[in-house]
């Protein structure tokens, strides 16, 4: 953008046909708004991505507040959890994805939290999903629950 503004200036110096310098002028106005639109979109997303991980930690505090039994309760229920995820052989990343699926976060939010690209996370949840042989999110979600859930 710099290198064609510079070049539009130097054209008008040099007394270049309008048409080019309005061509080039065009070019320089495009990447402008270019420029300007993704400083905006990653500005916005790092804002984003900063309060999902202040409310991870907000969540954290607020769970050290709760009763001694739901602490024990919340304990155990975790370490049920990762064993399934150890008989599934889940990688470390993916164990960490895998909790952050159950926690209820997007793709982009994980990809976000965990810096990395959103298609790893994707490729990583399809890996979690093919070692666990269920089909999507939503039966890993209901494999973890369903058990607790009583039908009257």
């Amino acid at each position: 953008m710099v290198l064609n503004f510079l070049d539009v200036l130097t054209d008008v110096s040099l007394g270049v046909p309008v048409w080019h310098i309005v061509e080039e002028s065009m070019i320089v106005l495009a990447s402008a708004i270019g420029f300007v639109y993704l400083i905006g979109e990653i500005t916005r997303r790092s804002k984003h991505i900063n309060h999902l991980k202040g409310e991870l930690v907000k969540s954290d505090h607020q769970l050290q507040n709760i009763s001694e039994e739901m602490k024990n309760a919340r304990t155990q229920y975790s370490e049920v959890i990762f064993q399934q995820f150890k008989e599934w052989k889940l990688t470390k990343s993916e164990q960490e994805v895998a909790m952050l699926l159950l926690k209820g976060l997007s793709f982009r939010e994980i990809s976000g939290v965990r810096d990395t690209k959103e298609k790893t996370v994707r490729q990583q949840a399809s890996k979690i999903y093919e070692k666990a042989n269920i089909d999507g999110r939503h039966e890993f979600a209901a494999w973890f629950l369903e058990d607790f859930l009583e039908i009257k």
